[in-house]
């Protein structure tokens, strides 16, 4: 007999409780100064007025979240693309599941070129550890995002597992609506993108049908995001020194705030999202080689980090670091003396934002280049075993 979930805990804002989180974000005056932090030509007056005109969900994205996005990229980015977009028109559901560089903005973005190219939005998925203020979480409910419990306890973790995995699957199957999911629980810090095996394994909680069935249900389109800058790489080179120094250490709620801020309001250069083909297509294969469940969970989390990997779009800064990293001049054909200037000038720069005791310069460099070099170093194995 099938489970009854309730999702009133992590479902996004009815349309009929809009005007109650509107109100509550009207009043707040942190996300006042933040939401103007972004948009400085705009008076306090016309930001709240804009607000209180939001009735429906609808009104908040094309009113409010997609002028807010516009904004600020042309203040923090030089380009954004969607690549591909044909693959995933005619189908009527789908889950996206993409690499993940930036807290906030990676399915925000995805969210604005999906709606410019005419696939409609999606639900996204965001961690409870990120709502540390309540206007957080009024934010990214009222902007179509359901939540992760992430801070729950062993005994509690398979519940809220076959409840996030009923909501997705609900989502795709009962109204139509596509979702937004991480490959990893978190970002790959180093840029080493790889698809958590417990992600699909969460997924196919929703159904007491065999998991490839479950999945197909699911349709399931990897997704690659390919930033040519990440605002946040000093932060994430700091993070690897201070646990390298202390194996304990563990971030604030503070420092994920931070991180969001400076993730939004950092200069990002030229931002591609590609997608890959829908994985449906490969899963009866793996049905008819593969037996054990665990051996197909293997196979299709590699498939999807294979498509991931294959998309990439490469800057001169990938290039650059990867030749850095591995001590050869392979793509010296791909960048020139003044870019390989820049970027060493660009490395040194965010180094010298790092304040922590002990700062060991030449780790945090190689921590820096190694985040830029892991994509191409990935894709290049992905071709060769293609």
């Amino acid at each position: 007999m099938e489970e009854i979930y309730d999702f009133e805990d992590i479902r996004p804002l009815n349309d009929n409780e809009i005007d109650n989180g509107i109100a509550f974000l009207a009043q707040d005056p942190e996300f006042i100064r933040v939401a103007l932090s972004v948009l400085p030509e705009m008076s306090q007056e016309e930001l709240k007025s804009r607000l209180l005109a939001c009735h429906e969900w609808g009104d908040f994205q094309q009113n409010l979240a997609y002028p807010f996005l516009k904004s600020l990229l042309r203040k923090t980015a030089t380009s954004v693309a969607l690549a591909e977009a044909e693959k995933a028109k005619g189908l009527k559901a789908f889950t996206v599941i993409s690499n993940h560089r930036d807290i906030v903005l990676d399915a925000a973005l995805l969210n604005m070129l999906f709606f410019e190219a005419g696939l409609g939005w999606v639900e996204i998925a965001i961690g409870d550890n990120l709502l540390i203020h309540p206007w957080i979480e009024k934010l990214v409910r009222l902007n179509g995002c359901f939540i992760v419990k992430r801070g729950v306890s062993v005994k509690e973790q398979l519940a809220s597992s076959k409840q996030l995995s009923a909501y997705i699957y609900n989502n795709l199957t009962q109204r139509d609506r596509s979702v937004w999911i991480a490959q990893r629980e978190g970002r790959a810090k180093d840029s080493n993108d790889r698809t958590q095996e417990s992600i699909l394994k969460m997924l196919a909680l929703s159904s007491d049908k065999e998991l490839i069935e479950t999945l197909e249900e699911l349709n399931i389109i990897p997704v690659t995001l390919s930033y040519e800058f990440d605002p946040c790489d000093y932060l994430k080179a700091q993070e690897f020194q201070l646990r390298r120094d202390d194996p304990e250490f563990k971030k604030s709620p503070l420092d994920d705030l931070r991180s969001m801020e400076i993730g939004i309001l950092g200069y990002k250069g030229n931002i591609i999202f590609k997608i890959g083909g829908p994985i449906n297509k490969a899963l009866p294969e793996i049905r008819e080689e593969l037996s054990e469940k665990a051996d197909q969970v293997t196979a299709i989390s590699e498939l999807i980090d294979k498509e991931i990997h294959l998309n990439y779009h490469f800057y001169p800064v990938n290039y650059i670091a990867y030749d850095a990293c591995s001590g050869e001049n392979r793509f010296a054909a791909h960048y020139t003396e003044k870019e390989k200037a820049q970027i060493e000038a660009y490395m040194q720069k965010q180094i010298d934002k790092i304040e922590i005791e002990n700062k060991d310069e030449a780790f945090l460099r190689s921590k820096l280049y190694e985040m830029y070099a892991y994509p191409l170093i990935n894709h290049l194995e992905a071709k060769k075993n293609k």
